[in-house]
């Protein structure tokens, strides 16, 4: 139970989140587009991509719930799962900007495209973001709280189990409880 206070106390504000958010997704981004490249030499792109992604993901997510979100723990399953159908969403965001893109400009320069990519990028990084802190990581920051608030509202009751019989009795042992 003490865990679940520590965890409480290290659950960061929205803005430091974020912070670590950016600076987590964003290492591990940068990570992502060498390791493409790299693993691209030897199969094909799209192929390489595609595992690249996956492992980033996975990573991403355990860091976003040990480090990010303060759950203080191993992201569960159902955490990778929503992390995931987030990432595919920010995913198809940025693949339909840049079909927008391709539909309303007929040879966009490398400039255009970069802008408009790293817009559809951090709209989704933002969207996801909220997404991940609000539902992904919701449960634990909320578990931690119920279970630190309830220590604290309550600290007899949670020091040490109360035996049915002991109940009535008032700690002491000599008068029943109020």
């Amino acid at each position: 139970m003490a865990t679940a206070e520590n965890r409480q106390s290290t659950a960061p504000g929205a803005f430091t989140a974020f912070a670590r958010f950016v600076f987590c997704g964003g290492g591990v981004g940068v990570a992502s587009s060498f390791a493409v490249a790299a693993l691209a030499s030897w199969l094909p792109w799209a192929l390489a991509n595609a595992l690249i992604t996956v492992v980033s993901t996975l990573l991403a997510t355990e860091l976003h719930a040990r480090f990010t979100f303060g759950a203080g723990g191993r992201a569960t399953g159902r955490q990778h799962a929503q992390s995931a159908g987030s990432a595919a969403a920010a995913y198809a965001v940025t693949c339909l900007a840049m079909l927008v893109l391709q539909q309303l400009v007929a040879s966009p320069g490398a400039m255009l495209e970069q802008v408009v990519y790293l817009s559809a990028s951090a709209l989704a990084g933002v969207a996801r973001f909220a997404v991940l802190r609000l539902v992904v990581f919701a449960r634990t920051r909320s578990q931690a709280t119920t279970t630190a608030t309830t220590r604290t509202a309550h600290p007899a009751r949670t020091a040490r189990p109360v035996h049915p019989v002991h109940a009535a009795v008032s700690p002491a042992g000599l008068c029943p409880a109020a």
